[in-house]
């Protein structure tokens, strides 16, 4: 009896082993990290979690995204290094820590150069944005989709900002490119590079009067705890670029680049319907918090328009003539209702 029980045994384990040889190594599951500046209550940390989601219903469960906000990970620089080295798998924000090297990336800094959000999402689906994927990808870097973070504005805690001559003095925090810093100071502030990182508490103890950026990128940031006036001037649109890196993204089958792929298009999506509904709603929010809310009348904003001209013209070279030329020509097809 015992012995028939035993072989009994033996054999449901030897068909268990089959059983699993014969289904094969189950897949290794793909972790990788998410990280950007953003904190957990702005938009594009929502985007990033539908990201992480969708990824992981695209590559049928293969990759797993971790989102990092709130510059976690570090900050935008060293997140774009550590994703060009492999050592981060995606980074979502702004590409300007690369201008020196793709010179491309300098055209989102040029002044004034789009009236709406429709004039930008056309240029962020259209060629011009592609062909700066095409120019990253040497860095280690590959382009997944363009997205938003919203038209530019000034903030500072001095004085309202409502014509020319209120900028002069002012010592602003602006982003580390050469096209900023030379917009800024030609405008009469005095232009301060800094990791955004480092902006709150420098505006807390005042060693820096004011910075500018998104409505909902200030709000998120908390700039109504340190600044006292906003100045709509909507001089510049920055959008960002959800990248992978190029070693990390070589391991993937092609089945699963694509589900990536369509799982970044889809949050950068998302992304944009959240900033255009907060953006209609921040401006209240602003003034609740006791910020002083102005708008720049046109004669004044057409003043700065023509004392920053010399600084498109001269970046218009080093960037490429006819890829800007390229650039205005899609935002000119978009205005003319093509």
């Amino acid at each position: 009896m015992k012995s028939h029980l035993g072989m009994r045994v033996a054999y449901a384990a030897l068909f268990a082993a089959t059983a699993l040889f014969a289904a094969g190594p189950a897949s290794a599951e793909i972790k990788a990290k998410i990280g950007h500046a953003m904190p957990d209550s702005h938009p594009q940390a929502a985007a990033m979690i539908k990201f992480a989601e969708l990824v992981g219903t695209y590559t049928n469960g293969n990759v797993k995204v971790q989102p990092y906000h709130g510059a976690v990970l570090g900050s935008d620089e060293k997140q774009l290094q550590a994703t060009q080295a492999g050592t981060q798998e995606f980074y979502i924000g702004t590409l300007a820590p690369l201008s020196t090297r793709v010179k491309e990336v300098q055209v989102w800094d040029l002044p004034f150069m789009f009236q709406n959000t429709k004039e930008v999402y056309a240029v962020l689906d259209g060629p011009s944005s592609k062909k700066i994927f095409e120019k990253i990808e040497p860095t280690g870097l590959v382009g997944l989709t363009w997205t938003g973070m919203g038209f530019r504005n000034l903030s500072n805690s001095r004085h309202p900002v409502t014509k020319l001559d209120d900028i002069s003095g002012l010592k602003l925090r602006v982003m580390a490119n050469p096209v900023a810093l030379d917009t800024w100071k030609t405008i009469g502030a005095n232009a301060t590079p800094m990791p955004f990182s480092e902006v709150f508490p420098a505006l807390e103890v005042k060693a820096i009067d004011g910075q500018e950026n998104p409505l909902l990128h200030m709000y998120a940031n908390k700039m109504q705890e340190v600044q006292k006036y906003i100045s709509l001037t909507n001089h510049v649109y920055t959008p960002v670029a959800l990248v992978a890196s190029k070693k990390f993204w070589d391991k993937l089958t092609p089945a699963e680049q694509d589900g990536v792929r369509k799982a970044a298009v889809e949050a950068g999506l998302l992304q944009r319907q959240l900033l255009d509904a907060g953006d209609r709603e921040v401006i209240g929010k602003f003034k609740e918090a006791g910020v002083e809310v102005d708008a720049v009348p046109p004669e004044q904003l057409a003043r700065i328009q023509e004392q920053v001209k010399p600084v498109v013209a001269k970046f218009k070279g080093q960037i490429g003539d006819e890829f800007v030329d390229g650039f205005y020509a899609e935002i000119a097809k978009v205005r003319a209702g093509n």
